[in-house]
């Protein structure tokens, strides 16, 4: 698929979330609790019998020995579907370009094209109850034959986290995951860890800052950090934007905006 035509995608998706948004007679469970834009994993599941589709762009560049690496995201979809009151079904897709820079001239060689596609559940075990948090478990697998030629792998990569959060007052919290995963057709395991801490400005406005990475078996760790902003346009329908780096070699810059809703009955 062309540029243009995931472009063209994107407004209509666009559109016909503002038109939902616009029409007051839909009702929805009031609380919205998303899985983006951090890299921290929320615990909770959506509530049974509804669509929740979270999407967005991103853009990360880094630079080495005067060769630029950049990467567009166009569309970073995740649609999560609530089928028990502690079990949802998700699957995730992403659309991205690559770029090569030497010396300040763009290659005229770009990867582009389709990520393998995610698929796997979220399970939430536990509500928070006193010094106990709420808890998840979450899996995916991410399956080569979906992905375009230029990122597709020769074996199945697979993940797995739990999601732990904690209430600190009533305008902030604190949410971190642990897990594993395996992919880029390597069997070595890389040991994932994000801790996230949100704060509540207004009913609207929310803020976040985080930490997260990785520690392969058999190369060095991965440590990053982003903060951002979430702002909820209504009850089922948030906008997001988040800028972050490495703290490691690996990533200079990560940019990302995108947009949450729910899809009421």
């Amino acid at each position: 698929m062309k540029p243009t035509k995931l472009s063209i995608l994107l407004f209509l998706l666009c559109a016909t979330l503002q038109t939902f948004a616009q029409d007051d007679t839909y009702q929805v469970d009031p609380e919205l609790i998303t899985d983006r834009p951090d890299a921290t994993e929320s615990p909770s599941t959506v509530p049974v019998g509804l669509l929740q589709i979270e999407t967005g762009a991103f853009y990360t560049s880094f630079e080495k020995d005067n060769i630029k690496q950049e990467v567009l995201g166009y569309n970073t979809t995740l649609l999560r579907y609530g089928v028990l009151d502690n079990l949802e079904l998700r699957l995730g897709w992403n659309f991205e370009e690559g770029r090569t820079s030497i010396g300040g001239t763009r290659l005229d060689d770009v990867q582009s094209g389709f990520s393998p596609l995610l698929a796997g559940m979220k399970v939430n075990i536990t509500q928070e109850d006193g010094l106990l948090p709420t808890i998840g478990l979450i899996g995916h697998v991410f399956l080569p034959l979906s992905a375009s030629s230029d990122y597709r792998p020769e074996t199945t990569g697979v993940d797995f986290r739990l999601s732990f959060d904690h209430t600190l007052s009533e305008t902030s919290s604190i949410a971190y995951n642990i897990g594993a995963e395996w992919g880029n057709d390597s069997s070595e395991a890389a040991y994932i860890y994000t801790l996230a801490y949100g704060y509540g400005i207004t009913d609207k406005f929310g803020v976040y800052a985080e930490v997260y990475g990785d520690f392969p078996e058999d190369s060095k760790a991965n440590h990053f950090w982003d903060a951002g902003l979430t702002y909820l346009v209504q009850n089922n329908l948030q906008l997001d934007a988040t800028v972050g780096t490495s703290i490691t070699e690996g990533q200079d810059l990560l940019l990302s905006v995108g947009a949450s809703y729910r899809i009421p009955k």
